[in-house]
Parts: C-alpha cells; structure tokens; sequence
C-alpha cells in the first residue's frame, strides 16, 4: 500500500488567533491517526507560480488513513475553531510505491 500525503498550504489568515487554536488541536488528532510531520513553515524558495505561503506537509501509510485523519472527531473540532480565520488548500496526495 503507498504512503499518503497531506498537502496544506494556507492561503491569507484573518484570525491568527484562530489559526493558533486550530494548529494546537490539529496536530494532535492528526498524529493521533498515524500522520507523521515533514514539513511547515514558509517555501525556502518559490519557482515558476510558485507562492509564499506557508505549507504543512504530514505523511500518513495511506489514503485511507489520511482521510479518516480528516474526517475524525478532533479534526473537526480543530475545524471548528479555525472557522472563518484563514483560507487553506488541503490536498491527499497517494505517494509512489
């Protein structure tokens, strides 16, 4: 089975407070269902359409677990209380066997 990956990057932030609440309960459901940090923070650099936006990847073994991960009780809690205060792109990515 291949490896899954997040791809979160984030938009604009219009509550940095809210987006403070949703990275303290998103991490731990998130890790709670197998994701594995890689990545986040801003581009060390941006090529081609490349934007400045700050991006989180996380892998998880696969799809399903990824999904699962987002369709959880504690993400949609992290869900909720980031609300209205920023504008994300999530991708799942399937990685390559």
């Amino acid at each position: 089975m291949a490896k899954a990956y997040w791809v979160n990057s984030i938009r604009s932030v219009s509550d940095p407070g809210k987006l403070e609440a949703y990275a303290r309960l998103a991490g731990p459901a998130l890790q709670s269902h197998g994701g594995r940090f890689l990545a986040r923070g801003l581009p060390s650099r941006v090529f081609e359409a490349g934007l400045m936006q700050r991006t989180v990847v996380i892998e998880f073994d696969s799809v399903q677990r990824a999904v699962e991960a987002y369709q959880s009780e504690g993400y949609r809690a992290a869900l909720a209380a980031l609300g209205d205060g920023a504008v994300r792109d999530l991708r799942i990515v399937e990685g390559l066997e």
